[in-house]
């Protein structure tokens, strides 16, 4: 894994834990991506990953946010930034994409 990529999830862990709205949340790196994920319950009772957002790095210590889209393709949004302007974006206009449901 790279180091810069590293450094971003350990600090995106850090972060998000500290906030009611978006810990639990998981982080699965592959590659230059970053995908937060809550795991939820699937059939038969077995935890699977329910993915939230993605974050791609996009250089420079830079991330550009994704939403998942029904057809199960991911759309890139306006929003990016270094770790802090993400994990502000996250638990403002899109909170709802990461808040755990009852």
């Amino acid at each position: 894994m790279d180091a810069t990529i590293k450094r971003s999830r350990d600090q995106l862990e850090e972060l998000l834990a500290a906030h009611e709205v978006t810990s639990g949340l998981l982080l699965r790196v592959r590659g230059k991506q970053i995908t937060l994920v809550r795991e939820e319950p699937g059939p038969g009772g077995a935890p699977e990953d329910e993915p939230c957002v993605r974050l791609t790095h996009l250089g420079q210590g830079s991330f550009g946010i994704s939403v998942l889209r029904h057809t199960g393709s991911w759309e890139r949004t306006p929003f990016s930034g270094n770790v802090d302007d993400v994990v502000e974006v996250l638990l403002g206009p899109m909170q709802h994409l990461v808040a755990k449901w009852p």
